[in-house]
């Protein structure tokens, strides 16, 4: 359990120093905002309000 976690830190450290190193910094932000709407879909999915949050989108 641990090894894949450990292995998509990993992954996200290295696309961070793809986008750093190949200037494509102005990226991370967007990765981010995905990140969060990833998060809140996840959470949505389990609670009373996730019809509320998906008519948002």
């Amino acid at each position: 359990m641990f090894k894949k976690t450990g292995r998509k830190a990993k992954i996200s450290g290295e696309l961070m120093k793809f986008l750093w190193k190949n200037k494509l910094w102005w990226l991370v932000p967007f990765i981010i905002i995905l990140l969060i709407f990833g998060i809140i879909m996840i959470v949505a999915e389990s609670s009373v309000l996730g019809p509320f949050i998906y008519t948002i989108f």
